[in-house]
């Protein structure tokens, strides 16, 4: 297929990508294929950036040579991390990070900056589902970051999430998760505009991977790399067999699940799931069956359910804006420019 250019290739872009969407929206499958992509390193889910962000606190003053060391040890040590994804060694992020700029941001765009230099890429990025909840965290981190949005049909992706076993939500909670999701994916389109903002869906993705990969390839302002469309062969060396839900990423792309919701869903499920989701469901393309109306129990319980979110989640919005009053240090990386490079770049953090 032929390269996609963009004008942004003339200067060989080095932003962080990070990959977000509903759980159970094919996240995996287009991290693998970033990976696979020969300037680019996105790991599997590292699970330390939102949490650093959350501890920021409790890490004190940066600029403090020891701090920074103890940040690294909570980073490459620390109870639920999932550092060792990454393959690195500790002692020389740490390292990294001591002798790296005073903000949060710059000592977790260290650990990234070294695990692509150890791929020889020199672009990372990273992904996490829920990162639709923390864009604001993420562009206070790192102010030159691209979003890559990936949408599922929503009665596949809650028929899915609802059954993992990691999971303990049920059908209601579940909705309003990719609910929430696509309208903050709607938000994001109209605050951060389509150099920063790429929504794309996950049946367009597995119908034409160079296609989409493509369009993708010139949002990030890279050239489209064939590998791209063959994650499986990176993820049969990187997915453990042991995660059941993500081992579909070791066949070739394919369309087999598409539309799987309506065997996996019992009808009163179905008939919720459509009902609350409709207005969004056609707006991003998606073809309504036809349900029935739901009984007015499962409707009033998963309007109970979504009171009982926005309140959790309001007020966890307040603690944040208080959090952010008194904080010890900047959080804005001071690191940019391609991670192969020596030179440290400043920017101005929390731009």
């Amino acid at each position: 297929m032929a390269a996609v250019l963009s004008p942004a290739m003339t200067t060989q872009p080095h932003r962080p990508v990070f990959v977000l969407g509903c759980p159970r929206s094919g996240t995996t499958l287009l991290q693998q294929m970033l990976h696979s992509h020969r300037r680019l390193a996105v790991p599997s889910e590292t699970r330390f950036v939102h949490v650093a962000y959350a501890r920021r606190h409790g890490f004190g003053d940066l600029r403090r040579a020891e701090n920074r060391r103890a940040l690294g040890e909570w980073i490459t040590t620390g109870e639920g991390t999932k550092f060792a994804v990454l393959g690195l060694d500790a002692g020389a992020v740490v390292d990294d990070i001591v002798q790296g700029p005073p903000t949060l941001g710059s000592a977790l765009a260290a650990v990234f900056r070294r695990y692509a230099r150890e791929h020889g890429r020199p672009r990372w990025g990273d992904k996490r589902p829920s990162y639709f909840r923390k864009v604001p965290m993420l562009l206070r981190m790192f102010p030159d970051a691209q979003f890559v949005h990936l949408v599922r049909d929503g009665r596949d992706a809650v028929s899915s999430l609802a059954r993992m076993p990691w999971y303990d939500g049920d059908v209601h909670s579940a909705a309003l998760t990719w609910r929430e999701s696509v309208d903050t994916g709607s938000r994001l389109a109209r605050r951060l505009g389509p150099g920063t903002y790429h929504e794309m869906r996950y049946e367009d993705l597995v119908d034409d991977p160079e296609r989409a990969l493509a369009a993708l390839c010139g949002f990030l302002g890279e050239e489209y790399d064939e590998a791209m469309a063959e994650p499986h062969h990176h993820a049969r060396r990187t997915v453990p067999l042991e995660r059941k839900w993500h081992l579909r990423t070791h066949e070739a792309v394919n369309s087999r699940n598409v539309g799987a919701w309506a065997e996996r869903m019992q009808g009163w499920e179905a008939d919720l799931v459509e009902h609350v989701l409709a207005g969004r469901l056609r707006r991003h393309g998606y073809a309504l069956s036809g349900r029935a109306r739901p009984d007015a129990a499962h409707l009033a319980r998963f309007r109970r359910t979504a009171v009982h979110r926005w309140r959790k989640q309001h007020a966890q919005a307040v603690r944040e804006r208080m959090e952010r009053r008194t904080e010890p240090n900047p959080v804005g990386s001071l690191l940019t420019g391609p991670a192969s490079d020596v030179e440290i770049i400043p920017v101005s953090p929390d731009q």
